[in-house]
């Protein structure tokens, strides 16, 4: 007979009060890092994320290195940015929000004209209190982002510019690493970056809810192994993907982690494959999580499930977010802030993520060992004669199921779809006529 282990409805609100806030300081700690491509930021940010998970290997992988049809780039750092107006004084200042630097902006100083700093200015004109967040990774420049009511201020005929930055052919590209071992040397591969500087939604949350799932993970009996990694976006997982040919092999279920602390519902990006495990188990999950959510299909587009899923890998991993990348109004300004990401979203989040793991964990093909009739039930004690019995009428009909769908081709997730049940119910019925003799794992 299954127990149940979930606390008490005050006990339950508070745990998860105290993670979302815990979730939420580590996201505060990390937000004011400049992180990038490679460099220090990123650096920092991981030796950050190893106080949580002590285990994380953190590779570095040199500038120039080929990496399937890519390669490494140099290694940019920056230490101050700043644009002067005649008087001395910063009208545009990298150290009051990094986000006023173009990523990867070459180094740079002399007097410009208004005219001439034009050309290297980026802001928003339909949102004019923000500041846009821009990149130049791979074609040399340097500009600076600023409010569109900022910029408007710039009447002066001179301003003095400095970007002290530096891009360093000897450098390195940085990316971390952790491996749960499980029973089985299959894997799950969660991913997601670390690339982004000050913003909080894209790239930070994902990465907070991924930290605190492996935490959880590694507390827990595991059927797969489970490896996450955290790296620059694209360029990131090509680099992995090219370092690790025998770990792609194992990798059976897969899952990109990004924008999962903003407002709106859910939104799960299916692989490739479209009908793969993990597609149906992020469904499923979906389905039985009472939030408003959406399944959309693959495109080869967004993160790095489109480096995973590309033709020669095709491998089974989806992404996994709230409202999709572009879809809301503070994407990649800096409005995507600190009060934009919520402790009780990341929490929200987190418990999703939790739940498809344990989805991909309790999903086996079962064999009925009385497939003859229906076996009696009751006096096994699986439930009550009348007023139906342990969690009611859908208990009873977990068990009829199972019995009735586990011929051996039939594995959990879709006695899930046909029965409309929950995963995590089924699972524990699958358990209990285990138990009693009645069914088989195979």
């Amino acid at each position: 007979m299954p127990t149940s282990t979930a606390l008490p409805a005050p006990a339950a609100a508070e745990a998860a009060l105290a993670s979302g806030e815990a979730m939420h300081a580590l996201l505060a700690r990390l937000f004011p890092i400049c992180r990038s491509l490679t460099g220090n930021g990123v650096r920092e940010t991981l030796a950050i994320v190893r106080e949580y998970l002590p285990e994380l290997q953190v590779h570095e992988v040199p500038s120039g290195t080929p990496a399937l049809d890519w390669m490494v780039p140099a290694e940019w750092n920056i230490r101050d940015a700043w644009v002067k107006n005649a008087a001395g004084e910063r009208v545009i200042d990298f150290r009051a929000h990094n986000l006023h630097v173009l990523q990867y902006s070459t180094p740079v100083r002399g007097w410009f004209s208004r005219a001439e700093l034009e050309e290297h200015l980026f802001s928003l004109p339909q949102q004019p209190d923000l500041i846009p967040y821009r990149t130049s990774y791979y074609q040399p420049n340097w500009g600076f982002c600023l409010s569109h009511r900022q910029r408007q201020q710039l009447q002066e005929e001179h301003y003095e510019v400095c970007i002290d930055s530096t891009l360093d052919e000897s450098g390195a590209l940085t990316y971390g690493e952790l491996v749960l071992p499980g029973a089985s040397e299959e894997e799950v591969l969660l991913s997601c970056h670390c690339c982004h500087p000050s913003l909080a939604n894209d790239n930070l949350s994902g990465l907070v809810v991924a930290v605190f799932l492996m935490q959880e993970l590694a507390r827990q009996p595991r059927r797969y192994t489970y490896r996450l990694v955290l790296g620059p976006g694209t360029i990131g997982s090509i680099v992995w993907l090219s370092r690790n040919p025998e770990a792609v092999g194992r990798i059976r279920h897969g899952l990109v982690l990004t924008l999962l602390g903003g407002p709106g519902g859910f939104t799960y990006k299916q692989s490739r494959r479209a009908t793969a495990e993990v597609d149906r188990a992020a469904a499923l999950v979906l389905r039985d999580s009472g939030t408003t959510y959406e399944v959309r299909p693959w495109l080869p587009y967004g993160y790095d499930e489109r480096q995973y899923c590309s033709p020669g890998f095709n491998l089974p991993v989806g992404c996994l977010s709230r409202t999709p990348f572009g879809e809301f109004a503070e994407y990649h300004t800096s409005a995507d802030n600190l009060s934009f990401v919520q402790p009780a979203q990341l929490v929200e989040s987190l418990r999703l993520a939790e739940d498809f793991c344990a989805a991909l964990e309790a999903n086996r093909t079962y064999q009925n060992l009385s497939p003859y009739g229906e076996p009696q039930l009751g006096r096994r004690g699986l439930y009550k004669g009348v007023g139906g019995g342990q969690e009611g009428a859908d208990w009873q009909m977990a068990l009829l199921w199972l019995l009735n769908l586990s011929d051996g081709s039939h594995n959990l997730l879709q006695v899930a779809e046909q029965s409309g049940l929950g995963v995590a119910l089924l699972h524990r019925a699958a358990r209990a006529l285990e138990t009693a003799g009645l069914l088989q794992p195979l």
